[in-house]
């Protein structure tokens, strides 16, 4: 009879046992030796002449004792775990081997499971990815998340959290990989680390080109931006390309597109023009607003925008178009027209405040120049920093700034760079009673450029 395919134990056929001077029967050796043959063939060549069959069933075995093992080496080798779950045991020490990667898209809102153990999943929209319970998915679980789409919102089960938070928003255009320790999850924390920006927002505040003029085509009403970038703290953005925005529109996004944060535009009106990024591709734009701090800026229409940082200023005249004017290094505005802001103004030995066209509600640094003339032979004009609070003119107090008139009714001139209060204005006074004329060429109002 052949092999119990059960047990393997092979059991010959009866009458097959002879004794001596026994008359050999032929049917029952005749099974034994056709059985024999069959095993023969049936079993596996050591030297590897031929192969197995069917499939080859070995022991189940342990880490220190291996199902399949070696004869120089036998605790090196296969076995099986518990759980059905395939072991390999190198010098009797368990090793372990990770779950093929699996990459999948998802497009919506997902909860990862215990078989998304070594996973990349990549999210093409916005989506909240929710975590299946900590002790459901196990230690040693880790999943790679790309957020290709939108912003990916990680939300662990219940109070379990991720690097110790109750959630973590993956920004567009980055990834992540997570890993579960059988009670709360982390990360590698390299998003975190970029997010952060601790080493960038090192390196300060600047913006290098970005220069400022009026569109050739229509100065009265568009900007023109030079290609160049700007950074603030940990926010950086750059533009490849000149770019263009206009005044006579609210923001929409785009080179030629409106730029005003809100309302219409204005006359003699101050417009500080803000870099933008947006937060999707990181690209460059421009919005324009009333506010001298990004605190105060109106972001209605700026959804999907990082305000970045304060790269210049713009002025409208009394027709609400844009003054003309030329921009240099360091921040130097110089109009095309100098504006006169006191044409025979009364002056006197009283300390009075004086408005310029110049940015309104930040200091700056007017560039002027000036004429006084006074019944007095002998007098002097100061036009000085509101900062410096009451100063008195003349050689004997605080000095002045435009000569002595030396003959009754002549003109003394002189020109100065003086910074002004919050409000455009500088303090004048002079020695005597007496009329001034004062010319605004311009004014340095400091954004962070060093050429």
């Amino acid at each position: 009879m052949p092999r119990n395919p059960s047990t393997g134990v092979y059991s010959k056929p009866a009458g097959t046992t002879p004794s001596v001077g026994q008359v050999i029967d032929p049917a029952p050796w005749n099974a034994l030796t056709t059985d024999l043959g069959n095993e023969i063939t049936n079993s596996l060549p050591r030297d590897g002449s031929a192969p197995m069959i069917a499939p080859l069933k070995a022991a189940g075995g342990t880490v220190s004792a291996p199902g399949i093992g070696f004869a120089s080496t036998p605790q090196t080798g296969l076995y099986l775990k518990g759980g059905g779950l395939l072991g390999f045991a190198q010098n009797g020490v368990d090793v372990s081997f990770d779950h093929a990667l699996v990459y999948a898209a998802k497009s919506g809102d997902y909860t990862a499971l215990a078989s998304d153990d070594n996973a990349v999943h990549r999210f093409t929209a916005a989506a909240t990815l929710t975590l299946s319970a900590a002790a459901t998915l196990g230690a040693n679980w880790h999943y790679c998340v790309i957020a290709d789409g939108g912003d990916v919102t990680i939300d662990p089960n219940g109070s379990e959290t991720i690097d110790g938070a109750a959630t973590l928003v993956l920004k567009d255009g980055y990834s992540i990989n997570i890993i579960c320790s059988g009670a709360a999850f982390f990360t590698n924390k390299l998003f975190a680390r970029i997010q952060n920006k601790a080493d960038s927002a090192a390196v300060g505040d600047f913006v290098v080109g970005l220069i400022l003029s009026n569109n050739g085509g229509s100065p009265n009403t568009h900007i023109d931006f030079t290609a160049g970038s700007a950074r603030s703290g940990s926010n950086f953005v750059s533009s490849a390309a000149s770019f263009t925005k206009r005044v006579t529109g609210t923001f929409a996004a785009g080179t030629g597109a409106g730029g005003l944060d809100a309302g219409a535009v204005a006359a003699n009106a101050t417009y500080f023009a803000y870099a933008l990024r947006k937060d999707a591709d990181l690209s460059f734009d421009v919005v324009l607003s009333t506010s001298a701090t990004i605190g105060g800026i109106t972001t209605t229409l700026l959804a999907g925008y990082t305000v970045v940082k304060c790269i210049g200023v713009v002025l409208t005249d009394g027709g609400s178009n844009i003054r003309q004017f030329v921009m240099y290094p360091r921040d130097e505005y110089t109009f095309a027209a100098p504006v006169k802001d006191a044409v025979n103004a009364a002056i006197s030995t009283t300390s009075t405040l004086l408005a310029l066209t110049v940015p309104n509600g930040v200091k700056v640094k007017a560039k002027l120049r000036f004429e006084v003339t006074s019944s007095a032979t002998t007098n002097a004009l100061l036009i000085h920093d509101p900062a410096q609070g009451i100063l008195v003119a003349g050689i004997a107090a605080d000095g002045g700034n435009a000569g002595a008139v030396q003959v009754a009714g002549n003109y003394a001139v002189g020109g100065q760079d003086v910074w002004t209060n919050t409000s455009k204005q500088v303090r004048q006074v002079a020695g005597a009673g007496g009329n001034i004329w004062v010319w605004t060429d311009g004014f340095y109002f400091p954004c962070g450029r060093n050429a």
